[in-house]
């Protein structure tokens, strides 16, 4: 039985309200146009801290542009409560080490699986040692990422750290559609591939065959 996270989060932002306190919620985002609903929608009910750990992205130079548009998102975007910002090292062999053996699999395989597990799992421990209440990851807003795997991984992070995961699947009730709206009007850069280099190639190898 497939579990609906939008409705599992429905239920924890209703104890939310209850309980009257603002929590603090660690994000873990993936790029600027994909944070933005997310931002705009949690933004209601936490206080936020936008995480920008992606090792994965391949080259340097698409892994700062990504991050300058996450700023630029954060930076105009009106929100309810306040939203922080920390973006982390470039250190993209702590992703080659994690995928060794997986160079060869097509996108949305078993590499993929282990690059959302890195992040998540350094989301997770970074939301520990500094005391948020939740954790999250902005990855199941897009229609090509299994929010069944993510939240299964989050929850496995959060009995392994002791840490609450906060379930979700942000493309519903048009969230990917909302993201693409929130592009267009803070003129975000989108970008057309996923992160890595190996789907950058792919991502060339379909415009190619489209050429043809």
């Amino acid at each position: 039985m497939n579990e609906n996270y939008q409705i599992v989060l429905d239920r924890e932002i209703e104890g939310i309200l209850k309980r009257g306190a603002t929590p603090k919620l660690l994000l873990h985002s993936c790029c600027g146009p994909c944070s933005s609903y997310v931002i705009e929608y949690l933004s209601k009910y936490f206080e936020i801290m936008i995480l920008f750990y992606n090792p994965n992205i391949y080259p340097k130079s698409e892994y700062i542009k990504r991050a300058d548009e996450q700023e630029k998102i954060i930076r105009n975007l009106k929100t309810i409560n306040k939203v922080d910002f920390s973006i982390e090292d470039y250190i993209p062999e702590k992703y080659y080490q994690r995928i060794v053996g997986l160079e060869e699999e097509r996108e949305g395989g078993l590499r993929c699986t282990e690059c959302f597990e890195l992040r998540m799992r350094y989301a997770a421990g970074y939301a520990k040692d500094r005391g948020f209440d939740y954790f999250t990851t902005t990855l199941s807003v897009s229609p090509y990422k299994n929010s069944k795997l993510l939240n299964k991984l989050g929850h496995d992070l959060e009995i392994e750290f002791g840490i609450n995961y906060l379930y979700s699947d942000f493309k519903k009730r048009n969230g990917y559609k909302r993201s693409i709206e929130l592009s267009r009007e803070y003129d975000l850069y989108r970008q057309e591939y996923c992160g890595c280099e190996f789907s950058l190639s792919e991502a060339i190898e379909r415009q190619k065959r489209a050429g043809e």
